[in-house]
C-alpha cells in the first residue's frame, strides 16, 4: 500500500492541498532563488566584492544558493524526507562533504595557477 506525499514545505511553514500545488510552489521556490542568482550575477554589487575567506562574497553567495537549491531538490523531489533519518544523513552529508572537497581542491588548484600566470614562474612543484 504507497503512502501519501507529504504536502508541506519548509519544515510545515507552507502546506498544499494537492501534489500539483505543491509542485507548482516548490518551482516557484527554485525560480527566486535562481532569480536572485541572475540578479546578483548580472548587476555584481560593488559591496559584495570584498574578499571573505580568500573569495569575493559574491562567490560565495553563488555557492551557498546553489547548495541550497541542490538541497531542497534531493528533499523534496527524490522524497529524501520520507525515508529514514539514517539514510538522510548518509546520502546528504555525504554529497555536501564531496561537493565541499571539490570547492576546496578546486579553489587551491585555481590559487596556484593564478599565481603561476600572474608571477610567471612555479613556486612548487609536487
Amino acid at each position: 500500500m504507497a503512502h501519501a506525499h507529504k504536502l508541506e514545505i519548509f519544515r510545515g511553514l507552507v502546506k498544499f492541498k494537492s501534489n500539483t500545488q505543491k509542485i507548482w510552489g516548490v518551482l516557484i521556490f527554485l525560480t527566486i532563488i535562481t532569480a536572485v542568482e541572475v540578479v546578483l550575477g548580472i548587476y555584481k554589487p560593488e559591496v559584495l566584492m570584498g574578499h571573505v575567506l580568500g573569495m569575493k562574497a559574491l562567490n560565495w553567495i553563488f555557492i551557498i544558493l546553489t547548495l541550497v537549491k541542490a538541497y531542497y531538490i534531493t528533499w523534496d523531489f527524490m522524497h529524501m524526507r520520507d525515508e529514514t533519518k539514517a539514510l538522510r544523513r548518509m546520502v546528504v552529508w555525504t554529497a555536501i562533504f564531496l561537493i565541499l572537497y571539490l570547492m576546496f581542491i578546486l579553489l587551491q588548484e585555481g590559487g596556484y595557477v593564478f599565481d603561476v600566470y600572474d608571477n610567471g614562474y612555479i613556486k612548487r612543484d609536487f
